[in-house]
């Protein structure tokens, strides 16, 4: 129980707060590690908090982590930089090995407990590595069923907007067909700015932070080992490894050098702007011959299937009807947001364990293969 509370924090001015105590700790190590801190948005106290330094002596390699980049999800996120500073730092050479730690790269969302930033954008759609070539219109199956997707007037019997929605799923199912509505679901979408999934009509702030630091890692480094924190996907209670196809190993090379049970690949063709996806892009394209291992790492809560999925996609799209369009009854507005948390931000310590337990799974699996960790 002390641990579950040590590690994951209720706001996200704690969680900032114990992020930024880490520097006293990472500097012991790295002496010359500073703490960057970048304000995001409109409100100034919104801030991105970045820990990096180069090795002492030979820069060969760097650790990054990234977090938050779905605001909600961070608070996990934070768990596992915690959990590095905690279990890691004193099995990594800081002679041969800079480290780079990100929180809160949406910290909009994660203070106001939402996954897109205060623009309605999804962050994760948002790191186009040529935005000319990408159709404002690009997702056609989201353009086709656009009214599964968009809110329309407050909310003002629950239970009868969710027979609504469902009726128009099923609807849509028969026409589109599951894999469609599956498609439309993780593209992103780019013409309407108060859907779900919105990929943002320009850079955000977040993104060219980011880019510029993915750039300058892979200037910096000829190895870069990237770990960027989610919540959601995957079996409940367990972590799933997602790569982009860019990297050209498959599901069972990738099973086999790390041991995890949980890898799954992803294409830029069904995934657009992804943060990952765009770092293996700069890395191929400019800096070839850097080593670049960059991979998304997702703690499950509703689990896998379609039951889940659709359940994932009712609770996307009445979050987002909830923000725009509001709900009469303060009832509704609660169960909708506990839905929404239970998703993103589980409150029950099961779950919480699960996390710490797979978040060392997956640590030792890659910082171990990758060989940013000493054996014990």
């Amino acid at each position: 129980m002390n641990e579950v509370k040590g590690y994951f924090p209720s706001s996200y001015e704690q969680s900032r707060s114990t992020f930024r105590g880490h520097l006293e700790k990472i500097k012991k190590k790295w002496p010359d590690a500073e703490l960057t801190t970048v304000s995001i948005g409109e409100e100034e106290d919104n801030t991105i908090d970045m820990i990096s330094s180069k090795a002492v002596n030979t820069d060969n390699q760097t650790l990054f982590f990234t977090t938050g980049e779905h605001g909600i999800e961070g608070y996990a996120g934070a768990a596992m930089i915690h959990l590095l500073t905690e279990e890691y730092l004193d099995r990594i050479d800081p002679a041969t090995t800079g480290i780079c730690l990100i929180h809160a790269l949406n910290p909009w969302g994660m203070r106001n407990f939402r996954r897109v930033t205060e623009n309605n954008v999804d962050l994760n759609r948002n790191y186009l590595y040529n935005r000319s070539t990408v159709p404002q219109d690009v997702n056609k199956n989201y353009e086709k069923e656009s009214e599964l997707f968009l809110s329309d007037g407050k909310i003002t019997d629950l239970s009868k907007e969710r027979i609504k929605l469902q009726a128009q799923l099923v609807k849509a199912l028969a026409s589109e067909g599951y894999s469609a509505i599956k498609e439309a679901k993780g593209m992103g979408q780019f013409e309407y700015g108060r859907g779900v999934y919105y990929g943002g009509e320009k850079e955000e702030e977040t993104t060219i932070f980011l880019k510029r630091v993915q750039k300058q890692l892979l200037s910096d480094y000829p190895r870069v080992i990237h770990m960027d924190w989610h919540t959601a996907l995957g079996p409940p209670n367990e972590v799933t490894m997602v790569v982009s196809s860019e990297d050209e190993r498959s599901e069972e090379e990738l099973k086999a050098k790390y041991g995890l049970n949980n890898i799954q690949k992803f294409t830029p063709e069904k995934v657009k702007g992804d943060s990952t996806n765009h770092f293996h892009k700069l890395k191929n394209e400019q800096y070839p011959s850097t080593y670049l291992f960059s991979a998304l790492f997702e703690f499950g809560t509703f689990g896998t299937g379609k039951k889940a999925e659709l359940r994932e996609f009712m609770t996307i799209v009445l979050e987002n009807h909830l923000y725009w369009e509001g709900a009469e009854n303060q009832d509704d507005r609660e169960w909708i947001l506990s839905e929404f948390r239970e998703m993103f931000y589980p409150l029950n310590d099961e779950w919480k364990k699960s996390v710490l337990n797979e978040g060392r799974l997956a640590m030792d699996a890659v910082l171990g293969e990758e060989e940013i960790v000493k054996n014990r």
